[in-house]
């Protein structure tokens, strides 16, 4: 396949356009370093080339390695030797680039992240158009690997140790200013003129060796543990570290080890430490799982991948927003911010307008941070509409609820609005628990009536789950995604039950937190379990954020909707005590299973020892991690035998974006692969034994792991 272009000019300046075939950007890949490497060749053999200038063709330098050529090769489990070729099969290309004798240039516009920063970085010289586009940075980390070709050995080289650190351990993207204040560029300019910016230095100014090839050098700032500042730099950040992963992620330990060891030793040999690394990291489950579902997952649902093929785009101009409370105030934000007229409805006008006001007090935020101008902002504003009447949702091509939880009350919203919105638009609920097919029976038109739920604050969240019921139709899914990917959050999509997924697994860790305490394991250790394991916070501190009074009322509602074939979750006698008989129903009410005193910090109810006196013997740290991650991935494998989830990504995605799962397992159905499937079987099945029927493993689950498959398939 050919990648690359050559353009050998008259003053004897080579150009090297980079222009991957059916690819909007370009990234990089073994096949486009072997091209590279044939280039190189060519260029320092032929005499009449003076240097060589690398430049995009497309609206990227290279956007990173193909992150789809790494997850094939994680998926077939290499060994270390195999995925330090890869590391290789980059590195090498660019070491031969910078050593081939002749001055080399890199021309960057648009993004030039991971591997595409490592090939600048492997260029004599840099310049980077001023465009806010035009991005520069090593975001590795965030996939749990390092820069496997050459970032953690020439970037220190380059600006020094301490800020190398800042950029691998954040994984930051830099703009041209602060790229050229951090010493990552040597040159700013226009787009238009960076590429004969490049070639005028190659052509009157080239070096063609590199700083750290030339006798006498020294990493800027000192390198070595018997440097002391440098010593006291990684002994600080090896602290910070651990506390900040939890040792749950093996990317910043291997990035602080590849800049710690390669630092003090000659470039070549250095790249082979950075090799060595980075094989650990591409053999280790998490690398799999981030990539897997925050990079392939995340991008395919936000391209919204689950959209029914061949309905024409639909495109919202007009969306209704009933009830302006925190829900329904971040969503009419969120349109409005997306160009679209937000008509804001409410029981009575000053509560409309409170609604507003919440979008007022964010975009004053945005003005003075310098993210927004006033005069964007008031735009925003102008395209909300506080109503206290349905007629203005005259036009509305989408309308969405977002009253209190209540079927009657959901009802009757339902009915009013769609009187007066376009005929052929869509009607959504965003009801967390209430399954969709049951208020669609209000809806004079329930083949257009969906499910859009919203995680709060809105605003911040970007995930949407999308719920299907009984009688929605294909276009009405079509028209909902549209309207996600107009927001730019990112959409999944689950086929209707109570809870859906979401709220329905979300509630196992919740309940399973419960039942430890029940057990007479410690509060402590529960609260520190779930946050070891990657949780935002403790089951307990979770159950009072959300409400203890909450999670009644959907217990309570299950129970009539249910009757005797209602099955109770494993925390239903403490909610009920706390509820009933204690009046602790959680954060809001000032007393759950924390005390909230003014002015100080909340701390675990002293009273929690005498209702649920702690036992002597304790559970080990693991063991609680296990349970409380264990039962969250069995509910989501009962989810997709059932059919609520349709692919497993979806259940992955929708378990880190929608309540805080471990980003380092990949998300629930990953976990299970991570552990392996005959292991989770037989873990599950011992819990079973010990705690209850909720870690049964499904049928589903036992024959998958005993023919060797996985949840993903191939």
């Amino acid at each position: 396949m050919n990648m690359m272009k050559l353009e050998v000019r008259g003053d004897g300046v080579a150009v090297l356009w980079i222009d991957v075939p059916g690819r909007t950007m370009n990234v990089l890949s073994t096949e486009l370093c072997a091209e590279l490497d044939a280039v190189t060749a060519r260029v320092k053999s032929d005499a009449t080339i003076r240097g060589l200038v690398i430049a995009s063709a497309k609206n990227a330098f290279v956007a990173g390695f193909d992150l789809l050529e790494v997850l094939k090769l994680a998926a077939r489990k290499p060994s270390l030797k195999e995925a330090a070729a890869l590391s290789a099969a980059i590195s090498l290309p660019f070491r031969r680039l910078e050593t081939c004798g002749k001055p080399v240039a890199a021309a960057i516009h648009g993004p030039a992240l991971g591997g595409g920063y490592e090939l600048a970085l492997a260029c004599h010289w840099r310049v980077m158009a001023d465009d806010p586009k035009t991005l520069v940075g090593l975001p590795e980390v965030r996939v749990g690997l390092l820069p496997g070709a050459g970032g953690t050995q020439r970037l220190p080289r380059m600006i020094g140790v301490a800020k190398t650190l800042d950029l691998l351990l954040d994984g930051s993207h830099l703009g041209a200013k602060r790229a050229l204040e951090f010493g990552l560029v040597n040159d700013v300019a226009p787009r238009e003129q960076i590429v004969e910016r490049a070639a005028a230095w190659v052509r009157e100014r080239g070096v063609a060796v590199q700083p750290w090839d030339q006798k006498g050098f020294r990493v800027p700032g000192g390198a070595g543990q018997l440097d002391p500042s440098i010593h006291a730099l990684f002994t600080g950040r090896i602290g910070r570290v651990a506390k900040a992963t939890l040792r749950n992620y093996p990317a910043p330990p291997a990035i602080l080890a590849a800049v710690a060891e390669g630092s003090v030793l000659p470039i070549d040999k250095a790249l082979a430490v950075e090799s060595k690394y980075f094989a650990t990291l591409l053999t280790h489950p998490v690398a799999r799982n981030l990539t897997r579902t925050m990079f392939v997952g995340k991008g395919e649902a936000d391209k919204l991948a689950r959209r029914p093929p061949n309905v024409p785009k639909a495109v919202v101009t007009r969306v209704g927003v009933l009830g302006a409370g925190m829900m329904g105030s971040g969503i009419a934000y969120c349109a409005a911010r997306a160009g679209m007229t937000v008509v804001l409805v409410d029981a009575s006008q000053a509560q409309a307008e409170k609604g507003k006001d919440y979008s007022r007090k964010l975009l004053a935020k945005e003005v003075e941070r310098g993210t927004s101008t006033r005069e964007s902002a008031d735009a925003v504003l102008e395209r909300i509409v506080a109503s206290v009447g349905y007629e203005q949702l005259e036009g509305c091509e989408l309308v969405i609820e977002a009253v209190f939880e209540d079927r009657q009350v959901k009802a009757e919203v339902t009915r009013a609005a769609e009187a007066a919105m376009l005929k052929t638009g869509v009607f959504a609920s965003n009801t967390s628990t209430l399954p969709i097919t049951g208020l669609a029976e209000n809806s004079s038109r329930p083949d257009r009536f969906i499910g859009l739920h919203f995680f709060s604050p809105v605003d911040r969240m970007g995930l949407v789950e999308v719920i299907v019921g009984k009688r929605t139709t294909k276009a009405t899914i079509a028209h909902a995604l549209d309207f996600v990917g107009q927001l730019r959050k990112t959409p999944i999509v689950v086929n209707d039950s109570r809870g859906f997924y979401t709220s329905r697994v979300f509630g196992f860790y919740c309940h399973e937190g419960m039942r430890l305490l029940e057990e007479g394991v410690s509060p402590a250790l529960i609260e520190n379990a779930g946050r070891m394991a990657g949780m935002p916070v403790g089951p307990l501190a979770v159950s009072d954020e959300v409400s203890i009074e909450l999670l009644w009322k959907v217990i309570r509602q299950g129970e009539i909707d249910l009757g005797d074939k209602y099955v109770k979750p494993a925390g239903y006698e403490v909610v009920r005590r706390f509820v009933h008989e204690l009046d602790r129903g959680g954060r809001k009410f000032g007393r759950g299973f924390y005390d909230y005193p003014e002015g100080g910090r909340k701390r675990l109810w002293p009273g929690l020892a005498q209702l649920y006196p702690v036992r002597a013997e304790q559970p080990s740290l693991e063991q609680v991690k296990d349970r409380l991650l264990y039962v969250q991935a069995m509910e989501t494998v009962r989810c997709l035998d059932e059919g609520v989830l349709t692919h497993p990504a979806d259940g992955d995605l929708g378990s880190i974006l929608g309540w805080g799962f471990p980003t380092w397992t990949g998300g629930t159905l990953s976990l299970v692969e991570t552990v392996g499937l005959p292991r989770f079987v037989k873990e599950c099945d011992r819990l079973a034994r010990l705690h209850g029927d909720r870690y049964r493993p499904t049928r589903k689950l036992r024959k998958l792991a005993a023919d060797g498959k996985t949840l993903y398939g191939a």
